[in-house]
Formats: C-alpha cells, sequence, structure tokens
C-alpha cells in the first residue's frame, strides 16, 4: 500500500508541476502514464490476492 500512495502522489505532483510551468506538458503526460500504471497495480494487487485465499 506504501507503493502505490508514493506512486500516487508523485503522480500527482508531476501533472501539477507540468500543467503549471510553460513548456513542461511532457512531465504532465509522465504523471498521466504513472498514474494509469499505478491504477493498473492496484487492479492486479487486488486480483492477486483475492486469488490466493483458499476456498472454503
Amino acid at each position: 500500500m506504501v507503493l502505490f500512495l508514493t506512486l500516487l502522489i508523485a503522480a500527482i505532483a508531476l501533472v501539477a508541476i507540468g500543467v503549471s510551468v510553460d513548456g513542461m506538458l511532457y512531465l504532465a503526460s509522465a504523471g498521466v502514464i504513472l498514474l494509469v500504471v499505478d491504477l493498473l497495480y492496484l487492479v492486479a494487487r487486488s486480483i492477486w490476492r483475492s486469488t490466493r485465499r483458499p476456498a472454503r
């Protein structure tokens, strides 16, 4: 969960800096890509955890 939150904060910071500074749109796009990767990580982690539990 710490990795997820760290990546989320980094993505938000990159998007904010990329949008606010003129000519830094590549930072905004990198932040958006990082945000998408972070959400995919969260989904994959939740799916992986749900399949490990033994059936009763």
